[in-house]
């Protein structure tokens, strides 16, 4: 009766911190979060138990962010007033693994390495193209900082 007891509880502990640890999304659900309009993505995004972290505001964009459970991962959407073609979806995420997968998954689609450089911040970037799409990977300054994958339209 015992050994029931630690698998049933080992089992919830188990499911417990699959359910609160987050979730990776894979290419093409950014992809696709990028094609919804705004509140479409806020009540999908909810929808993965994601909880709403901030809104920033200017005359060119609006962003949207949002934590994932436990704060592993954060996901914002952009949208621009004037050039649509810059709306993107930006998901940070800390794991080397993590970033090691998608770059699998963005060559393995097709996408080429078309550009190099920094961004405004300092941090890295690669960008891949493949027709008319664009991703963009920005590798952390330091390792307290995080990935980020910008997933253009």
């Amino acid at each position: 009766m015992n050994i029931l007891k630690i698998f049933l509880i080992g089992l919830f502990l188990t499911l417990l911190h699959a359910q609160m640890s987050g979730q990776v999304f894979k290419l093409e659900e950014l992809a696709a979060f990028n094609r919804l309009d705004m509140a479409t993505f806020k009540t999908e995004i909810k929808k993965q138990k994601y909880t709403f972290y901030d809104k920033t505001e200017s005359p060119a964009f609006i962003l949207y962010e949002y934590d994932s459970p436990g704060y592993t991962y954060k996901i914002g959407k952009f949208e621009y007033t004037e050039d649509k073609s810059q709306d993107h979806i930006e998901f940070q995420f800390k794991d080397k693994k993590e970033h090691d997968v998608y770059i699998k998954t963005i060559l393995a689609a097709g996408y080429k390495q078309t550009e190099k450089g920094k961004i405004l911040t300092g941090e890295n970037y690669i960008d891949y193209s493949k027709d008319k799409a664009q991703i963009r990977m920005v590798y952390p300054k330091t390792v307290k900082d995080n990935y980020t994958i910008l997933v253009f339209k």
